[in-house]
C-alpha cells in the first residue's frame, strides 16, 4: 500500500465512528469546515495551503485489499465492516479558498459535504496535510516579508521531519516567494530552482582551503558559491579576492557561523578593498524572520539568506489551532459550545472587501447569502470529480504575492496584533447559531 495515500493514515476512532454511523443508518450529506480557532502570537493572518493534495487524495480516496485485510484482523470491527469500506469513495462536493489566499481566524479554508461517514473518514489525513502545508507556507512568508526583496534559498531538508516534511518545506518555500531550494527531488517533482554549492567537509577534505576553492571552480565554473567560515572567515576572505585576480569568476560567498552581521560588514570591506564589489555576500545558519529582520536592521551587508531549521519545523511555532468540525447534518447546523472551542455553524463562506487595491475586512456569512464583497470559498470537487485542471504551483505562488501586497501595512509586521483585520459575523450566522444552540442539548 502506498501510506501516503492509504486511508488507513488516520486515526482508529474515525473508523470506529464510521462502523457505529453505518451500523444506525446514519448516512445523510453532512458538511465539515476546517478552520483556524486562533493564531500564534504576533501574527494576524496566515496562508491556505495544502488545497491541490487535499483535493488529489479525496479523489483518489479508496481501500486497497491489505487495508481492508487489516480491517478484518484487527480485531475492532465486525465482520463485514470492510466490506461496506470496499466500497467507499469520495462522492461528494470539496469547496475551499484557492490555495495561497491569506485567512483570518475563524474563516473556513475548506468545506467537506459528503454523506457523513465518508465526510467523518476523511477528518484526519485532511487536516494533517493541510496543516503542515499551511503552517509552513505561512512562516515563509514571513521570511520573504522580512527579507525585503533579498534573495531567499531553503536548505533545511536533513532536520525537516520526514520526507513528506522535507518536500512540503521546498513546495512551502517556493510559492511563498523564496528564489530555489536545495532539496533535488522538490526540482523533479515540481519544477522549483534547485541551489547548492559546498559543505564544510567539501573544504576539509583538501590540504588547503584554497585548494578546495580552486577545485569546486574548476568543476562548477559557473556556480562559483563559496563556502569562507571553515577555519579563518577574514584569511578566507582574502583569498577569494587572489581568485578573482587569477580570474576565477567568483560570484559569492556563504558565511555560516559566528555574528553574521559583523562578519558581513569585514568581508565586504575585504572585498570592496579588493576591488571586488560585484562579490555577493550570502548567510545560512539558524536564521527566521527574526534575525533575518534583526541582521538588516543591523545594517548588515548581507544579499541573501539561507533558511534551514528554524523555518522547515517552524520551530518558533511549530502548530496552527486549526479544527474540523461539523456544520450541518441533513440539512440541520451543528455546532459545538464547549468552553473556548465553539465555532461557528452551518455551511459559510467569506466576503472580502476591498479598498481600490487593499483588503479592507471580511464577512463570515452563511454559503447561500448575498453580501458586499467578493466570494472566496470555490467548488473544486463536485460529486468527486475535479470541476478544473489542477492548480500549479507558480499560479499559487503569484496569488500568495498579490496577497500579501493587498494586506494593510498593520497586518504585515513580525509583531502584527490578532485583530489588526477586520472579521465580522453576518446577522444571518448570528440567527443560525441562536437556532442551533435552541435544540441542541
Amino acid at each position: 500500500m502506498d501510506i501516503h495515500d492509504s486511508p488507513l493514515l488516520t486515526d482508529l476512532y474515525q473508523l470506529t465512528m464510521v462502523d457505529s454511523y453505518l451500523q444506525r443508518g446514519m448516512v445523510g450529506p453532512a458538511s465539515f469546515e476546517l478552520f483556524s480557532r486562533k493564531l500564534p502570537p504576533g501574527r494576524s493572518f496566515y496562508i491556505a495551503a495544502g488545497i491541490e493534495e487535499t483535493a488529489a487524495w479525496l479523489e483518489n480516496l479508496a481501500f486497497g485489499e491489505d487495508e481492508l485485510e487489516w480491517v478484518r484482523s484487527c480485531g475492532h470491527f465486525r465482520p463485514d465492516f470492510a466490506d461496506e469500506l470496499a466500497t467507499m469513495r469520495f462522492t461528494g462536493h470539496f469547496d475551499a479558498v484557492p490555495e495561497g489566499t491569506v485567512l483570518f481566524p475563524n474563516e473556513p479554508i475548506l468545506r467537506v459535504t459528503a454523506p457523513l461517514p465518508v465526510a467523518q473518514l476523511v477528518e484526519s489525513r485532511l487536516m494533517n496535510l493541510v496543516h503542515i502545508h499551511t503552517l509552513l507556507t505561512s512562516k515563509a512568508a514571513r521570511c520573504v516579508l522580512a527579507a525585503g526583496g533579498r534573495r531567499l534559498v531553503d536548505f533545511g531538508m536533513r532536520r525537516a521531519h520526514g520526507a513528506e516534511a522535507a518536500l512540503a518545506a521546498a513546495r512551502a518555500t517556493w510559492i511563498a516567494g523564496f528564489d530555489g531550494t536545495a532539496t533535488c527531488l522538490a526540482g523533479a517533482l515540481y519544477g522549483i530552482p534547485t541551489v547548492g554549492t559546498m559543505a564544510h567537509s567539501y573544504i576539509l577534505a583538501f590540504e588547503r582551503e584554497i585548494d578546495a576553492f580552486r577545485a569546486f571552480a574548476d568543476a562548477h565554473p559557473d556556480n562559483v558559491i563559496l563556502l569562507i567560515d571553515t577555519y579563518d572567515t577574514m584569511a578566507a576572505a582574502h583569498k577569494v579576492v587572489q581568485l578573482t585576480r587569477e580570474g576565477i569568476p567568483v560570484k559569492g560567498v556563504r558565511l555560516d557561523s559566528g555574528d553574521l552581521a559583523d562578519e558581513a560588514r569585514k568581508v565586504r570591506s575585504i572585498f570592496d578593498e579588493g576591488g571586488q564589489q560585484q562579490i555577493q555576500i550570502l548567510a545560512s545558519g539558524n536564521l527566521d524572520e527574526h534575525e533575518i529582520t534583526r541582521l538588516i536592521a543591523a545594517g548588515a551587508p548581507i544579499d541573501g539568506f539561507g533558511t534551514g531549521t528554524l523555518v522547515d519545523t517552524a520551530a518558533d511555532q511549530p502548530h496552527l489551532d486549526m479544527a474540523y468540525k461539523l456544520q450541518e447534518y441533513n440539512g440541520q447546523p451543528r455546532r459545538k459550545r464547549s468552553t473556548g472551542k465553539m465555532h461557528w455553524p452551518a455551511r459559510k463562506q467569506i466576503f472580502r472587501v476591498f479598498n481600490e487595491e487593499t483588503c479592507a475586512g471580511d464577512t463570515v456569512g452563511l454559503a447561500d447569502e448575498t453580501l458586499s464583497g467578493s466570494p472566496l470559498l470555490e467548488r473544486v470537487l463536485e460529486n468527486g470529480k475535479r470541476l478544473g485542471p489542477a492548480t500549479g504551483i507558480q499560479q499559487i505562488r503569484e496569488r500568495i504575492r498579490d496577497n500579501l501586497r493587498q494586506l494593510p501595512p498593520a497586518c504585515l509586521r513580525l509583531d502584527a496584533s490578532p485583530e489588526a483585520y477586520p472579521v465580522t459575523i453576518s446577522s444571518a450566522l448570528e440567527e443560525a447559531a441562536r437556532k442551533a444552540d435552541s435544540y441542541q442539548v
